[in-house]
């Protein structure tokens, strides 16, 4: 007769035949399935766990020669790393912005935890626009209507990454002279998107907004201040604002300098007391926007577009020029503006992830191939070395290239090709 005992142990043993493979062996624990996030523009702009970041992934002097898919990915996860959430692009004409598009989902498809998400540009231009012939500025290009379908398009296709759609970039600006077209182009674009999330074609959560100098959004001259621009102000569901303050080291730098006791300081302490006014400076400019929409009775969120800084030059912002650009100055914007926004409950486009050589194809030496925070080879620039100390990096490439520092990691001297600003003498901006 079995005692209890016996029964007891039989049926443990039974339960173990029955839920496992090898009886000797214990059950493993379920390995739990990650749910991809299912998260909105609203939650996303704002919040500092989703760092944007303005993103082209050219390595050369032309855009002829499109970086693969494996390579998009390849810059994702660094970017990942550093814990960029949002990048930004600027055209579907070419396949940049879909071979992105499909580089996410496949990263998504290997790690489901993977999360990036885009705002994605249409590019807008007026008719001849880069033509060679006269810009009619008052008359839109009529390639942006497919260029516009291609954004719906993709948005449709990858709703679960494209959470913004940005009609045009820079494209109101009136020193954009090559393109720019009046502001009731962008508002008839921003009203058919609109009117597409009304009709279920978009999805509902898609925010829309247009990306333009601060200037173009009321905060600078009167000439701006137009019907049409308010409207479209009502039509956004956001406005995306772009501020340079380094351009302005050269084209407004009554900011710009060294000031009165400022230069009993250490080289080190003037270039702080410099920056910092940088900082103050883009935030008045996107203070102007928002008093503006303010006065209008509207009240809709602000977020920065794009700002940064260069970390070379060779014409207006060089050793020649202001003296603004060096990767010591870059460092410090960088920080500055992921402090002021972070604290602020605004996203920050930082203008940009890497270097990209085609933007000044016939002068490697200009600023505009120099704002990346990696180079084109990957090598992190100074405002990533600690995150490299820290091996954020480690097993991640570009070009094959491991994630090293620039200037081999010696400080000292990265910190001899640093200039001191002008001096000045009075500082003439509020502090």
């Amino acid at each position: 007769m079995k005692t209890t005992k016996h029964i007891l142990v039989l049926f443990l043993l039974t339960m173990c035949v029955l839920s496992c493979k090898d009886p000797m062996k214990a059950p493993k624990t379920p390995t739990p399935q990650t749910t991809p996030k299912n998260v909105t523009a609203q939650q996303i702009l704002g919040n500092p766990d989703y760092l944007a970041i303005s993103y082209g992934g050219y390595r050369m002097t032309t855009r002829d020669s499109q970086p693969s898919v494996a390579a998009l990915k390849n810059d994702m996860k660094l970017l990942h790393a550093m814990n960029i959430r949002f990048l930004r692009t600027y055209n579907v004409q070419l396949a940049h912005a879909s071979n992105v598009l499909k580089a996410i989902q496949e990263l998504k498809q290997e790690d489901p935890s993977f999360e990036m998400y885009v705002m994605l540009g249409a590019w807008i231009d007026c008719i001849n626009a880069w033509t060679g012939h006269t810009p009619n500025h008052n008359v839109e290009s009529p390639l942006n209507v497919a260029e516009i379908g291609r954004a719906v398009a993709l948005a449709q296709q990858y709703p679960d990454i494209v959470k913004v759609i940005a009609v045009g970039n820079e494209a109101m600006v009136k020193w954009a002279t090559a393109y720019y077209v009046q502001p009731d182009v962008i508002l008839k674009w921003v009203n058919h998107l609109q009117e597409l999330k009304n009709k279920g074609e978009l999805s509902k959560d898609l925010w829309i907004t247009s990306s333009d100098n601060f200037a173009s959004w009321g905060g600078g001259e009167k000439q701006y201040h137009v019907k049409a621009l308010e409207e479209l102000i009502e039509a956004v569901d956001y406005l995306s604002v772009h501020t340079y303050p380094m351009h302005d080291t050269h084209y407004n730098p009554a900011f710009w300098g060294v000031f009165g006791k400022e230069n009993e300081g250490t080289k080190i302490e003037k270039i702080d007391a410099a920056m910092e006014r940088a900082k103050r400076y883009a935030m008045t400019q996107v203070d102007s926007v928002a008093n503006y929409v303010k006065s209008l009775g509207i009240d809709k969120p602000i977020h920065i577009g794009e700002t940064g800084w260069a970390s070379a030059s060779n014409e207006l912002y060089g050793a020649n020029g202001s003296k603004a650009t060096d990767e010591y100055k870059e460092a410090l914007y960088y920080n500055h503006m992921r402090d002021w926004t972070n604290k602020n409950g605004m996203s920050c486009f930082y203008f940009e992830a890497f270097d990209e050589p085609w933007k000044d194809a016939h002068n490697p030496g200009g600023s505009e191939n120099h704002f990346g925070l990696f180079t084109v080879d990957g090598k992190a620039k100074y405002v990533l070395w600690e995150q490299v100390d820290q091996h954020t990096f480690k097993g991640l490439t570009r070009g094959g290239n491991p994630t090293t520092k620039t200037y081999n990691g010696d400080k000292k001297a990265l910190l001899a090709d640093v200039l001191v600003p002008p001096t000045k003498g009075k500082v003439l901006i509020h502090k």
